[in-house]
This record gives C-alpha cells, sequence and structure tokens, in this order.
C-alpha cells in the first residue's frame, strides 16, 4: 500500500508490554495494612513496599519493541485514522454523524469492555467500550501459519474489525444480538455469518474510498486482501484444524463468501449494496 505522508491516529491507547490492565495495584492505604499484617506474623513490611515497586517498574519498563514492531504499531495507526476520514466522510453523506473507535495495542494480554482477551483470540471489536483490540504479533501470524501476508492483508484486518464500529453505529450489531438471543445454536451462527460478512464488505468499502482519496492501493494488494479473506473462512480454517468441516458451526463464512463479499465492497463503493440479511442464506 502507498502510505507515505499520511497521518497517523492519535485514537489509539498503547498497551504493549504493559500486561493486563486488570492487575491491581495495592495503593498507599493497601500497603500499610499488608504492611501491618506482615510485621504482626513477625515479617519485615518493608518487603511489601519493595515488592510494589519493584512490580509496578518491571511492569512498565521492561518492554521495548522491536524496530518491526514499532512500524507495524504505525501502520495500524495510519489505517486507523484511513478509517476515520472515510467512514466520517461516508456517514455525512448520508446525513449521520460518524463517532470513531478507539484502537488498543496490546501484547500477550488485556482488559476489554467484553472481558479479558489474549493474543490467541485475535483481533476483535467490542461494542461496550467501542474499541478495536489488536496484538500486533496477529499480522506474524497471518503470514507464518496463514499464508495471508502483504500490507494490504493486514489492513483488511483492521477495517473488518472497524465494520463492527459500523456496525454498532448503525444499530444492526444490537439489533443482531438481541434476534440471536431467540434462535437456536445453528440460527444463531447463520445471522453471525451474515454479520461477519458484512463487516468484510464494509472493509472493501473503506478501501475502495480510501484509493480514490489517496491512491493508495498499488499492484497486489487487491489479490493480498482476497487471500487473506479467503485463508480465513469458516471451511478452510476447520479443514485445517480438524481434517472435516461442519456447516452449522460456521460463524464467519465460507471462503468463498468472505473473498465475494469483500470484493463486492470494493467493486461497488457503496453501503446500500451490503444488505447481508435479506438475501437467502444459500445464496451469500
Amino acid at each position: 500500500m502507498r502510505l507515505d505522508g499520511r497521518r497517523a491516529s492519535d485514537n489509539v491507547d498503547d498497551r504493549r508490554g504493559k500486561g493486563p490492565s486488570g492487575k491491581v495495584s495495592l495503593g498507599i492505604g493497601g500497603m500499610i495494612i499488608v504492611g501491618l499484617i506482615v510485621w504482626l506474623m513477625g515479617g519485615n513490611p518493608l518487603d511489601v513496599v519493595t515488592q510494589q515497586v519493584s512490580s509496578n517498574l518491571n511492569t512498565e519498563q521492561s518492554y521495548t519493541p522491536t524496530p518491526e514492531e514499532e512500524a507495524a504499531a504505525n501502520f495500524a495507526k495510519i489505517i486507523l485514522a484511513g478509517t476515520e476520514d472515510i467512514w466520517t466522510e461516508i456517514f455525512a453523506q448520508n446525513g449521520l454523524k460518524y463517532v470513531a473507535p478507539k484502537m488498543v495495542l496490546f501484547s500477550g494480554a488485556t482488559r476489554s469492555g467484553c472481558g479479558n482477551a489474549s493474543s490467541s483470540t485475535g483481533p476483535f471489536y467490542c461494542p461496550a467500550d467501542q474499541t478495536v483490540y489488536i496484538d500486533l504479533s496477529f499480522f506474524n501470524q497471518m503470514e507464518d501459519q496463514l499464508n495471508a501476508g502483504g500490507d494490504f492483508a493486514y489492513a483488511y484486518v483492521i477495517a473488518h474489525e472497524v465494520g463492527h464500529h459500523v456496525q454498532y453505529l448503525l444499530g444492526t450489531l444490537d439489533k443482531v444480538h438481541q434476534q440471536q438471543q431467540r434462535l437456536n445454536e445453528k440460527e444463531s451462527n447463520q445471522l453471525n455469518v451474515r454479520l461477519e460478512l458484512q463487516a468484510d464488505f464494509y472493509a472493501g468499502i473503506w478501501a475502495n474510498h480510501d484509493n480514490k482519496n489517496f491512491r493508495s492501493i498499488e499492484d497486489g494488494d487487491i489479490e493480498e486482501g482476497l487471500n487473506a479473506a479467503s485463508q480465513i473462512g469458516d471451511d478452510r480454517l476447520q479443514m485445517k484444524s480438524q481434517g472435516y468441516t461442519v456447516p452449522d458451526a460456521f460463524n464467519h463464512g465460507t471462503s468463498a463468501q468472505r473473498a465475494r463479499w469483500l470484493k463486492k465492497g470494493l467493486q461497488t463503493g457503496n453501503i446500500s449494496d451490503g444488505d447481508t440479511f435479506s438475501i437467502p442464506y444459500s445464496e451469500l
């Protein structure tokens, strides 16, 4: 992708190296109480202070990102800024106001408004705090384990999660979650597939407009994105992990479906073409 001279979003909370944000700090009062208990039991209360201070220092100072990680973080910030610009423009054209999501960069594990998260969960959007969470090591997993590398592929992943934020703002997420409470597992999964395919479509919408505004797409980029969408289809991932597929358990869509809806967004650039909910499920 051509990103030279592009702005980076400042709507980013960089938690890399800080560990889960739910880590408890004793505070002055807590250290006094614990220190008193230690003293009554014959210990040295100063040890409590030393351990607490050391823990805090290690949490904040032990992490030194590599140049590659810093480059990935800057890339993510630029892509997020691009989604801010494009969706603000699209919402305004439809008489709406776009409120951008926050992005949290973390390493290993963190706490979100939707509960604890680890790098194994992959990138996700949490509607409770309207935030996209991503451990940048996922980009390495895409290249090394999923055969889905490339800068546009990584941008697609971010834009897909922002697509869920668009769904949140438009009320789609809430509507789907309410419907799922009344459905059986198979029907709920099918509704989730529709939700995920629309987020793929919205990622394509972003790319279409971003390219018009910034000429950001280079030769091979679209192929990278479509390949990534294909590599993370439910059918392909299930075959790779267990050797067979269970269509009723799909909740993101097949490889063909994900690539098709991303491509449709790329081609049309029209948000009204992304209705994945009124089409018969077999025709998605």
